[in-house]
């Protein structure tokens, strides 16, 4: 019982440790590997001693629990909504307001983040309740869903007793796209923007789901501040800090209003650069004895406004809607459109995601709409232009057979999506194949959505499998395939059966399994036989591994067909287990940013090669970046580096780290 109690203790410091490297510092110690592991064993015995289990173990963060409802929660201050300010004429004006009671005054500028305030309450430095903002007055409380946000911490730093911490919660633009492409696939609706899948997340009744979106969290506001001798605001940012809270890193203090409003300018110009979404900046007074000074109006503090970025939408047409067949047989329409300049890039194409969504929003073809960048990432048709309608345009409807084998099509009831019913589908075979190969997958380079299918035309293969039965002969008759691309190809296929059980889950495109989730499994039962013979209690028992991707494991795991295509893999001399990286860990514990067009990689290459040498592949930098490799026209993140003396790293210089020379 004592050295159960004594390794209980010591895995929950190792795991808040680990969280702390990870979260505050920038600079994790222990690979995600490592990191599971102990979260496994601490899991175990605080199954086996339930009454061990505190709220601020770090156990907690896994989510599962599924409330029945929301309880309302007075908030002990109201939340209050700003002002809004829409250009610089609006600023000088709430400068002028503000100059006439302190004609000496600091701004503190900071971004306006995209998603939704969260109320944070710790009593003796642990948390103890979460609340969404409601109507300012009263919200609900969603304490179970943000124990799952790993940047809140569940205990302070310093005990107190008793702090009130505001901020926002928001989905980072990675995990939404990544969220949105699994929906997709899987027939469900897709979130509109990352506040909407933020907010959706954060209010979902089963915790662990929201556990599963990777929200994140930036702190901003402290109540009492005072009481704690914090007397203005950059008081409170530092002090968040000192707590173990993310701040988020871009405010700045200014004196003069100009200042003010040429750094909104320069964020506006700098706004889809972030790893996250922004739609404008906060200005507050600094010193809290002005902001006491200045007071409220009935709905809004005086010391403070919000300046709105202006909307980037954009008008073209829909010139056609045409379908792709997905891997998993959802039919998914997609406008082809003028082409159309919009935040930064030209967009010819935009997913409508499902017949639903085209009636909702009256959208056919010919129509003029309006189009935007949904978290500055996917191309989103807003709305149609009814009113600049010629009567030539048509209503587009989902056909009865599949466009790519003329099987029949079908809508399950309950989803959003037309699926084609046939297994033996081209396209669904294709794009099978085209996921099998990507990067992180099997990682085949040369193996492009054209070869693959020059490959299926020419009978070469019928699935993935069948890649590692090619031979030089079977290539080099194929169209734009000379000697060398034959050669390229057959040595990144037999490279590719290095690659380990955890991408090969991945490959082989099990719904509801991601890249994490097969790293998760392969460290969990080390060989596709012993994953193959799970049962769906030991599937489900796994941390992160909820009961739909169990069932499909399992699902997928008892079909004949698995079973032949492993077996044909297995003779190909495919690695089935999980293996550790032979390279040398020449970044172990080091945080790197990759910024900027490359041109000797891809960006998710240069990053694997981070994580096999044992480093970090950080999104943002800070003054715990080892370094960034920076390649053309790098924006923000050169600049903070710059800023923040982080040593900078070409393409080049980074390869000759790898390769043991000086540069």
């Amino acid at each position: 019982m004592q050295d159960d109690l004594e390794r209980l203790a010591a895995l929950r410091k190792d795991l808040n440790e680990a969280n702390k490297q990870y979260y505050e510092l920038d600079q994790p110690r222990i690979t995600d590997a490592e990191y599971d592991a102990l979260m496994r064993e601490l899991l175990e015995l605080e199954a086996m001693h339930p009454d061990w289990v505190t709220p601020d173990s770090p156990t907690q963060r896994v989510g599962g629990a599924v409330a029945k409802e929301y309880t309302k929660v007075r908030h002990l201050e109201p939340l209050l909504s700003l002002d809004n300010a829409f250009d610089p004429g609006d600023l000088r004006e709430f400068d002028r307001r503000v100059r006439q009671v302190a004609p000496a005054v600091e701004y503190v500028v900071e971004l306006k983040i995209d998603g939704l305030t969260v109320a944070l309450t710790y009593e003796e430095g642990l948390m103890v309740r979460g609340a969404t903002r409601g109507d300012g007055a009263v919200g609900e409380e969603i304490t179970a869903n943000v124990k799952t946000v790993g940047s809140i911490p569940l205990r302070l730093n310093k005990t107190v007793p008793k702090l009130s911490v505001r901020g926002e919660g928001y989905m980072p633009k990675a995990s939404f796209a990544r969220l949105n492409q699994e929906r997709e696939e899987e027939g469900q609706s897709t979130f509109a923007n990352p506040r909407n899948a933020a907010a959706g997340s954060l209010r979902q009744l089963n915790s662990r789901i929201t556990a599963e979106r990777k929200l994140e969290y930036f702190a901003y506001q402290v109540l009492s501040a005072r009481e704690l001798g914090l007397h203005n605001q950059i008081d409170v940012l530092t002090y968040l800090k000192e707590q173990g809270f993310m701040v988020n890193p871009e405010y700045k203090v200014f004196k003069d209003i100009e200042e003010v409003i040429a750094y909104c300018e320069e964020m506006a110009a700098k706004r889809h650069g972030f790893p996250y979404d922004i739609d404008g900046l906060v200005i507050k007074v600094n010193e809290f004895d002005l902001q006491q000074e200045l007071g409220f109006t009935a709905k809004s503090p005086r010391w403070a406004i919000s300046y709105k970025f202006p909307a980037e939408q954009v008008e073209t047409v829909v010139e056609d809607i045409v379908l792709r067949v997905g891997r998993t047989g959802v039919l998914t329409p997609t406008a082809v459109l003028q082409p159309v300049s919009v935040a930064g890039s030209t967009v010819s194409r935009a997913t409508l995601h499902n017949l639903d969504n085209i009636r909702e929003k009256d959208i056919r073809i010919g129509d003029h709409v309006l189009l935007h960048k949904a978290g500055d990432v996917i191309p989103e048709v807003i709305r149609a232009l009814p009113e600049k309608r010629s009567g030539s345009e048509r209503l587009f409807e989902m056909p009865d057979l599949c466009p790519e084998c003329q099987s029949p099509v079908s809508r399950v009831e309950g989803e959003a999506a037309y699926r084609c019913q046939s297994i033996s589908c081209p396209a669904q075979q294709r794009e099978g194949i085209i996921h099998f190969v990507s990067r992180d997958a099997m990682g085949i380079d040369g193996l492009g959505p054209a070869v693959v299918q020059q490959l299926l035309d020419a009978g070469l293969i019928k699935d993935a499998a069948d890649l590692y039965a090619l031979t030089f002969e079977d290539l080099t008759p194929l169209e734009r395939m000379g000697k060398k691309s034959a050669e390229n190809l057959l040595k990144a296929i037999a490279d590719s059966k290095e690659r380990g059980l955890a991408p090969l889950i991945f490959a082989l495109g099990i719904r509801h399994t991601g890249v994490k989730a097969g790293k998760i499994l392969a460290q969990t039962f080390g060989s596709m036989e012993k994953l193959q013979a799970a049962t769906f209690e030991e599937l489900q028992a796994i941390p992160d591994i909820g009961p739909g991707m169990a069932e499909s494991l399992v699902e997928f795991f008892g079909l004949e067909s698995t079973e032949r295509f492993l077996e044909k893999m297995r003779a190909a001399g495919v690695n089935m287990t999980a293996g550790t990286s032979t390279k040398p860990q020449l970044f172990a514990g080091k945080s790197i940013v990759v910024t900027g067009s490359l041109e000797r990689w891809e960006r998710r290459e240069i990053e694997t090669l981070i994580e096999e040498y044992g480093g970090k592949a950080a999104s943002s930098v800070s003054k715990k970046t080892a370094f960034v490799v920076a390649g053309e026209k790098a924006g923000s993140k050169l600049v903070k580096a710059q800023g923040l003396g982080v040593p900078i790293l070409t393409e080049e210089e980074f390869e000759s780290m790898l390769e043991g020379r000086s540069f």
